[in-house]
């Protein structure tokens, strides 16, 4: 039996850098919720200290309800997901 290495057609794709942290999907999903929830607190801040409308308040508010239900959602099927693969048998 003889055994020769694969060469590729193309350079292997290289791994994040040392200054550049791997983000996956899910994490930009819950950074971006993130800087929702923050946009609706300076929106409620803002009418506290009567600088902002009481529309805009309740806008930014109902959109950081929605990421975080979108957020809680995406996290729920992703532990249904795992839990579904860590039951199968190999």
């Amino acid at each position: 039996m003889r055994v020769e290495p694969l060469v590729p057609d193309v350079a292997a794709p290289r791994g994040p850098r040392a200054d550049e942290p791997e983000v996956s999907a899910f994490g930009r999903l819950v950074d971006a919720a993130g800087a929702i929830l923050a946009d609706a607190d300076r929106a409620e801040a803002a009418f506290a200290a009567h600088r902002g409308g009481l529309q805009e308040m309740v806008v930014e508010r109902a959109r950081a309800d929605l990421a975080l239900q979108v957020a809680a959602s995406a996290a729920q099927r992703t532990a249904q997901a795992i839990s579904s693969v860590l039951g199968m048998q190999v």
